[in-house]
């Protein structure tokens, strides 16, 4: 059964700019948490693997995402306490049949920070009967050399800390780049990089610094806030269904444990970028088609 209600209603611009407001606030306070910790002695696990005995060294939490979640939430509890939310640390769902829904993942990246890699994100997205439509996405890299928040509501325009974000590419920059999941020689149309955080890529991308990313499978908290960042940059979306690239315009619940179908459980392979890069992307052979999506 979906956990998705339908679309009854269109949110008014008011509301989404409260919304847009109180996710530009939050995504500061990760940030600004995520800055005072890094560099210091802090608890670190590792989730588990694929069997009880193992765990997956590739998945490290900090004891700091657990306490800048609970932040968040407790935030969100104040101003929107029958909206929904899907954070990566905690379970609790306080509104699931809502149409808002607050995907929080509070630190984007987490291998990159336990080891003191200055790249990761705190991110915020927001959607609406599943479709993105508020995001804000602390970077800790940027276009403008400095930490920082990019954010964006659904319509409306992209923008870093307060200021309109407009790519200035250079046409004698004949070989852009492309964030893939895993590095790999260029094909001809790109030079590759990998940052270890999907929420960064997005940020990246919108902001004109990448011109195309490919994501494996990253959770709905992951990419979330990225998307409408992506889309009010004017870039293309697009998840890979049953081998074919199609447009992607809202998340679905998927199947989870118990035979459960969340939102939380989603996860899909993307491609984003300019509609031109996402085209070749999608069309070319290097996009490791054999590969399971």
């Amino acid at each position: 059964m979906s956990d998705v209600p339908a679309a009854t209603t269109v949110p008014t611009r008011d509301e989404l700019h409260d919304i847009e407001h109180v996710a530009v606030e939050l995504a500061t306070l990760a940030g600004a948490e995520i800055t005072r910790t890094l560099g210091s002695i802090f608890r670190v696990r590792y989730k588990p693997g694929q069997s009880a005995e193992k765990i997956s060294l590739a998945d490290p939490v900090s004891d700091v995402d657990g306490r800048i979640e609970k932040l968040i939430r407790a935030r969100l509890a104040e101003v929107f306490p029958d909206h929904d939310i899907i954070g990566e640390e905690m379970i609790e769902r306080p509104a699931r049949d809502h149409g808002y829904v607050w995907a929080v993942d509070p630190i984007d990246g987490t291998t990159n920070f336990v080891n003191g890699f200055p790249v990761f994100a705190a991110a915020i997205g927001v959607l609406y009967c599943g479709r993105p439509v508020v995001g804000a996405v602390w970077s800790s890299i940027s276009h403008a050399l400095r930490p920082g928040v990019y954010y964006a509501t659904d319509g409306g325009k992209l923008r870093f800390e307060g200021d309109d974000v407009t790519p200035k590419l250079n046409p004698a920059v004949k070989r852009r780049l492309a964030g893939v999941p895993v590095v790999a020689a260029g094909d001809g149309n790109w030079d590759t990089r990998k940052t270890g955080s999907a929420a960064v890529e997005c940020a990246l991308v919108a902001a004109g610094l990448l011109q195309v990313a490919r994501f494996a499978a990253p959770n709905i908290w992951d990419v979330a806030g990225g998307l409408t960042l992506l889309r009010a940059a004017g870039c293309e979306i697009r998840r890979n269904e049953n081998g074919r690239w199609l447009p992607m315009e809202k998340f679905t619940p998927m199947m989870g444990p118990a035979d459960t179908q969340d939102l939380r459980y989603w996860r899909g392979s993307l491609i984003v970028g300019t509609r031109e890069a996402v085209e070749r992307m999608c069309t070319a052979d290097g996009v490791d088609k054999k590969r399971p999506a």
